[in-house]
């Protein structure tokens, strides 16, 4: 191996630090899009799950972000009363509901995006067709198994919820936390 490539281990160990990195921007940017319009970052997030799934569920929200169906209701009532989301039945099952973006309103939310989409469009353009494929491919990978390792959490809730009642309000760190 030549001494101006890095190691496979060094490769993945940065590859790693930097979608951790790229993943706290995105949730810090979040946030501060959210705080402008008075929505919490899960408010915003699940807002934005709707446009592009182009409308989900209540349990499908619950499943992609891992929070319950009650907080789920509560994310997509707050929504509701503020315009961004109406509620439809679903046509071939009329016991559904699915909740749908009005693009509309959020038309008001894209602008505080715009600066960011314009300069990550310049990035990426840099980079061939089939960069652009394997880059696609990685991205709907890694969302795919975020959405796994949700469910894998979901599962393990009930026992951490067991407290004792001394220790009620005591909150230790998660292992592997930074």
């Amino acid at each position: 191996m030549s001494s101006n490539q890095p190691d496979r281990p060094a490769l993945l160990a940065a590859v790693l630090r930097e979608v951790r990195r790229m993943t706290a921007q995105s949730v810090l940017i979040s946030q501060a899009v959210s705080e402008r319009f008075g929505l919490s970052s899960s408010d915003l997030e699940c807002l934005d799950l709707a446009l592009l799934s182009g409308g989900a569920t209540a349990g499908e929200f619950a499943k992609a972000t891992g929070l319950t169906t009650g907080a789920i209701t509560g994310v997509i009532d707050r929504l509701e009363r503020a315009g961004y989301v109406r509620r439809e039945r679903d046509p071939a099952d009329r016991r559904k509901v699915i909740v749908r973006a009005r693009p509309a309103m959020t038309r008001r939310i894209a602008p505080l995006y715009d600066s960011l989409q314009r300069e990550m469009t310049a990035i990426w353009s840099a980079y061939s067709d089939e960069e652009l494929a394997l880059i696609a491919d990685f991205l709907t990978r890694s969302c795919d198994l975020a959405v796994q390792e949700i469910a894998k959490l979901q599962g393990k809730r009930p026992v951490a919820r067991k407290r004792t009642p001394a220790r009620k309000g005591a909150r230790a760190a998660p292992s592997g936390a930074t």
